[in-house]
């Protein structure tokens, strides 16, 4: 559908259940977005006992055209599994593509809402995209309802005794624990729904050979959560590090989408006890800090959250930077962790620290370059969570520990992955060297592995030098 085509709805009832309508209700659209989902929808729910319900996704060139190959296939994917949800209770998803502010109120307007229906998004660009619509909506006499979050809690809510933000994990994390999260609330079961004659076809993307991003969609996410907490979330605290194992939950994708509520993930998590569960419910709290962060920090996104590491000296992105990006500067577990990336579309959470690092403190190239690869690469490139993890690496952000965090790549590969069986994988010509972390000359040249991009404790060293310099 051309943008601004118009759009014609038909009415489909749905069958007996849970929500009821008055005959003069009113319709309303339920506009998903990161919430691509049925179940512990409380946007959802409100809109189908506000009455007819007009699901619709707007294809927006604005978040489309930036992502990467992944998150457009699992975006299109994800969405194909919500329209089959919708399939199921005699209704589909109504795919429109062009600018929010007018598709929104052209698919409200042909199905006579008054009122549309939201999970309230706390991005830079979000946010700036609701008042927009919100404001063309108004001009319609339309309502725009902000219903629930992405989050637990959301943005915004967690302050000190004196009303301000947490600047530092630790004590938002007690704060984010002690103000706590409703319970999930079923998905909708009743009432009726309607379509809009003319949308578009959801995308396919096609995938580079070998890239198999995870499954995707509400079922998918919450299997795999299934799969994890039966068998193992007791020992994530011990495992989450270890790229060789493979243990940890994969559900940050899940999230990122929307396919899962993480209000739904705590309340699992509360069952019973154990360091596990413990240390789990902390990513989910660091996911939430950054959610947070971002949005009083709205700038922090692309610059700098400390202004000070502005004024260091960098090296412009070259030659290295293109063997970082290719999983080729010499150091393995570095690389390993770089071709997981190109391959998957995802990265284990300890490799995304040690590569950071070594873009950053080895290679002394700006995080904001980095940044913006992992999110062309990700399938779960969320804002909050890369761009200030990347900060966190480079000691620009929030965290308390100063810029002198560096990783060691070899001691780090060691740690975490003791024999190697990780960077077998992904670097599959060091299957059979004596030693996978640290190859000498001769099995370098043999298996034709490039030796060492750079000196470690040389450029270790000079990321030092450089952070005194701005310290003085």
């Amino acid at each position: 559908m051309a943008a601004g085509a118009p759009v014609v709805p038909t009415a489909r009832s749905g069958y007996e259940g849970d929500v009821s309508t008055s005959s003069d209700a009113d319709p309303a659209v339920m506009w998903f977005r990161r919430d691509l989902r049925l179940a512990d929808n409380p946007a959802l729910v409100s809109a189908s006992e506000a009455g007819p319900v007009l699901p619709l996704f707007v294809l927006d060139p604005a978040l489309w055209g930036p992502s990467g190959v992944s998150r457009r296939w699992y975006l299109t994917e994800s969405l194909r599994s919500l329209d089959a949800s919708l399939r199921r209770r005699r209704t589909s998803l109504s795919v429109v593509r062009g600018k929010p502010e007018r598709q929104v109120v052209l698919a409200a307007q042909a199905v006579d809402a008054t009122r549309v229906f939201v999970a309230e998004d706390f991005g830079p660009y979000g946010r700036e995209r609701d008042e927009r619509v919100e404001e063309a909506l108004d001009a319609a006499g339309i309502e725009l309802v902000r219903v629930g979050s992405p989050y637990a809690v959301a943005p915004g809510t967690v302050v000190n005794g004196s009303g301000k933000n947490y600047q530092v994990f630790t004590p938002f994390s007690r704060a984010w624990a002690d103000i706590g999260w409703e319970e999930p609330c079923a998905a909708p079961t009743g009432g009726s729904w309607l379509e809009l004659d003319s949308t578009v076809e959801i995308p396919t993307v096609d995938l580079p050979d070998g890239l198999e991003p995870p499954a995707a969609g509400e079922a998918a996410a919450a299997q795999r959560w299934a799969d994890f907490v039966d068998a193992d979330v007791t020992d994530y605290d011990d495992e989450r590090d270890r790229p060789d194992h493979d243990r940890t939950s994969r559900m940050s994708t899940h999230l990122k989408y929307g396919e899962i509520h993480p209000r739904t993930i705590l309340a699992d998590l509360a069952g019973s006890g154990g360091k596990g569960r413990t240390t789990y419910r902390t990513e989910i709290a660091w996911r939430e800090f950054y959610a947070d962060v971002l949005f009083r920090r709205p700038d922090s996104a692309r610059d700098y959250y400390k202004p000070e590491f502005a004024r260091m000296s960098y090296a412009s992105p070259g030659d290295d930077f293109d063997a970082w990006r290719e999983g080729r500067t010499g150091f393995p577990i570095v690389d390993a962790g770089m071709r997981q990336l190109a391959a998957s579309g995802w990265m284990h959470n300890r490799l995304r620290m040690i590569t950071a690092s070594f873009l950053v403190k080895d290679l002394h190239v700006e995080w904001q370059h980095g940044a913006r690869h992992f999110l062309g690469l990700l399938a779960d490139g969320d804002l909050a969570s890369n761009n200030h993890g990347w900060q966190w690496v480079a000691g620009s952000g929030t965290d308390a520990s100063p810029y002198f965090r560096i990783f060691n790549p070899t001691t780090q590969g060691k740690k975490f992955d003791p024999r190697g069986d990780y960077i077998r994988r992904w670097v599959p010509e060091l299957a059979d060297v004596a030693d996978p972390h640290d190859p000498s000359p001769d099995d370098r040249d043999r298996v034709d592995y490039p030796h060492p991009l750079v000196d470690h404790k040389a450029e270790r060293q000079e990321a030092l030098d450089r952070y005194a310099e701005i310290k003085q």
